[in-house]
């Protein structure tokens, strides 16, 4: 954001005291508190349903998140001569979580079943809908044997590519597996009944958007929500820590628990949430991103990110073994 930028600040009703920059944002003290100045890429059609969204929520106890600030006109996004768009934000005073710290992890995890209850229209939405999982997975795996058809015919080939040659029919093989159990699952019913019943999900529910403040969990940054079956958060959270954590069998049992205390996980849930953890969704994106990169120097991170999603494979093996009794 550049300085000039400032000047939709303008379009207010705010006493800004003094603003400084993070993460591709602005924080600004104001009168009204502290508040986050951000470039918006929304959709013209998503900006009302996400004010439906926020309302709804604060309505039904849950206050605790970045409602967008009306500017002068009444409108939630402001524009700047170049067509650059802007939404300013009610921001918190807090810290994320700590995903190192168990007590954080769980309780951010409560945090998410909370706002799922919350997150409920009473009319069935249809303009939302999330990509249906089993065409992702499917062109995923047309994408990673793309990328072993490229790698096939190059040569030399450097470390990034011996590996991924090496691991590739076991990591496929679990590609491949978790579709076929999606085929055989309760999938579509729950995507039907999930639109049906207005149910939203956050879309990137991890500990960056989670901050802990004085006054309570704070859940910020909605924009990518959509109508999906609510687990698929729960999914991501929990894959994001597991990662960190070697895929922790008490770690990882405590969280599905802690969020089944607060909203009930069905079976169906259950099997749903062992074959998204099934998919090797870091090893396709490892792929993906040399396929689409500039393959005469791979940086040595792409071969470690590589390395780790196979070791991890394992890891995840005795978790889904053991805490949803799921083979492939």
């Amino acid at each position: 954001m550049k300085d000039y930028e400032l000047n939709v600040l303008d379009q207010y009703h705010i006493e800004v005291s003094s603003t400084h920059r993070t993460r591709g944002a602005i924080l600004c003290d104001t009168n009204q508190g502290l508040l986050l100045l951000k470039e918006s890429k929304f959709s013209n059609k998503r900006v009302p349903m996400l004010c439906k969204l926020y309302t709804l929520m604060e309505d039904r106890g849950y206050k605790m998140v970045d409602r967008p600030v009306e500017n002068k006109e009444g409108e939630i996004i402001s524009a700047l001569e170049d067509g650059s768009k802007y939404m300013l934000r009610h921001w918190f005073n807090g810290r994320e979580c700590d995903v190192r710290k168990e007590g954080e992890i769980l309780e951010a995890t409560r945090n998410l079943a909370r706002i799922h209850n919350a997150m409920v229209f009473s009319e069935p939405i249809e303009d939302f809908r999330g990509i249906d999982l089993m065409d992702e997975y499917v062109r995923h795996n047309r994408e990673m044997n793309k990328t072993r058809t490229f790698i096939r015919n190059k040569t030399p080939k450097g470390d990034f590519e011996l590996a991924f040659l090496e691991c590739f029919d076991y990591m496929y093989e679990w590609a491949k597996g978790a579709i076929d159990c999606l085929e055989d699952s309760a999938y579509k019913a729950l995507s039907q009944k999930s639109a049906a019943e207005g149910m939203l999900v956050h879309g990137e529910y991890n500990y960056h958007n989670v901050l802990f403040t004085g006054q309570g969990i704070a859940t910020t940054n909605f924009e990518h929500f959509y109508v999906d079956i609510q687990a698929s958060d729960l999914y991501y959270f929990l894959r994001k820590v597991m990662e960190k954590h070697h895929w922790n069998e008490q770690l990882g049992n405590k969280m599905i628990g802690e969020y089944g205390k607060i909203r009930h996980l069905a079976e169906e849930e259950m099997h749903y949430l062992a074959i998204r953890l099934a998919y090797p969704e870091k090893f396709w994106k490892s792929s993906n991103t040399y396929y689409n990169s500039n393959k005469a120097w791979i940086p040595a991170k792409s071969v470690e990110k590589l390395q780790i999603s196979i070791k991890q494979v394992e890891e995840k093996r005795q978790f889904l073994k053991n805490i949803f009794a799921f083979h492939l």
